[in-house]
Formats: structure tokens, C-alpha cells, sequence
């Protein structure tokens, strides 16, 4: 009894009905984070890959990235279809504006700088950076890129991206027994992450004595 009682839900769901609803779960959190970057889609992803690492099932950790990296690619496409959408229209849009207000001016003009100076590889580059990619995607639209040049940068870049956070969920996977502390652990790995880039500019931007 002892031993029955100790059972948790997730280990008496099977694997099948975890994936069925998981992995459509995961698409449309990373399809909306991408729309609305205020969801922490790195995170999702490392922890899904955690989960997925302890998993039996052949194909999970594939299953995650081909997932997270087509969600993330479509979400980006269908903002910058809109992005572009507000630039030709006489008032814009709340997209565009949505897009511009995470944008900086000071941000906005290095991305600019930047995405003249190497063209695709700053699009690529601007997924691993936390925070980077709005800014990178405004000065694409400011630049008057085509949204086939954009998806064929941006495809790359959603790839590498999923990649990243997938290792950081496995590196959280491989250390603990137990998913849920590997998740625990993937998530402040993320957390740190992202937070690194806002540190640094702080440090900068103070003044010095």
C-alpha cells in the first residue's frame, strides 16, 4: 500500500499520452512566445528536452526539437508578416508597435549597423541572444526585407536556437535522477541566461568613479 500510495500522476500516465499531449503543447506555447515574446520559450523547451531525456521512447529528444524549432520559425514568419503588414499600411499597426516598443533606439541601431555590416549571419546570432531577436527582426523590416529573405535567414537561426536550449535541457537532465529537478535546474540555467545581457549593459552604463 505504502508503495502504491508513493506513486506519482506523472508515472502513471504513460509515455504515449504524455507525448500526444505534450508535444502540441509545446508547439503552440513557442508559436505564441514567438507572436507575444513575453513567454519564456527557451525555458519550455529546455524543460520539454528534460522530460524527453528520461523518457523511453525512441525519438523524444528529436520529436522536441523538430517541434520547438518549426513553432518558433512559423511564429517568427507570421511577425514579420505582420510587422511588414503595418509598415505599408497608413497608420500602421498594433504589431508593429508591439515590435517596436521592445526595441530600444540604441538597440535598434546596433542591430541596424550590424545587420548591414553582415548581413544573414546577425539574423542567426539574434536568437541566441536573450532579448536580441526584436530588435534584429525591426531592422529587418526597417531594411525593406523581402519575407523570403527573412525566412531564409531566419530558418538557420530557429535551428540553432532550439538546438541550444535542448542541450541545456539535457545538461539539466543528465545531472539529476529525477525530471522534475532536472527541469528545476534547466530553468534557472535559462533564467541566468537571459539575464546576463541586461547585467552587462547596467555595468556598461553606470557611471564610473
Amino acid at each position: 500500500m505504502l508503495a502504491a500510495s508513493a506513486v506519482t500522476p506523472a508515472s502513471v500516465v504513460p509515455e504515449s499520452t504524455q507525448q500526444a499531449i505534450g508535444y502540441p503543447t509545446l508547439f503552440l506555447l513557442v508559436l505564441l512566445g514567438a507572436l507575444v515574446p513575453v513567454i519564456p520559450t527557451g525555458a519550455l523547451v529546455s524543460s520539454a528536452a528534460v522530460v524527453a531525456f528520461h523518457q523511453t521512447a525512441p525519438f523524444s529528444l528529436a520529436m522536441v526539437f523538430v517541434t520547438a524549432s518549426l513553432a518558433a520559425f512559423l511564429g517568427d514568419a507570421a511577425l514579420y508578416w505582420l510587422g511588414r503588414r503595418g509598415l505599408k499600411s497608413k497608420n500602421g499597426s498594433r504589431w508593429l508597435e508591439a515590435i517596436r516598443a521592445r526595441a530600444p533606439e540604441d538597440r535598434l541601431a546596433q542591430a541596424q549597423g550590424k545587420l548591414a555590416a553582415h548581413g544573414v549571419a546577425v539574423l542567426v546570432l539574434s536568437r541566441l541572444v536573450p532579448a536580441g531577436r526584436i530588435p534584429v527582426m525591426l531592422a529587418c523590416l526597417l531594411a525593406k526585407w523581402p519575407m523570403r529573405r527573412f525566412a531564409r535567414g531566419n530558418f538557420p537561426a530557429c535551428l540553432a536556437w532550439a538546438v541550444t536550449y535542448q542541450l541545456i535541457g539535457i545538461l539539466g537532465g543528465s545531472l539529476f535522477d529525477e525530471p522534475w529537478e532536472g527541469v528545476v535546474a534547466a530553468i534557472a540555467l535559462t533564467l541566468v541566461i537571459s539575464a546576463v545581457p541586461g547585467v552587462v549593459r547596467r555595468v556598461r552604463s553606470s557611471p564610473r568613479s
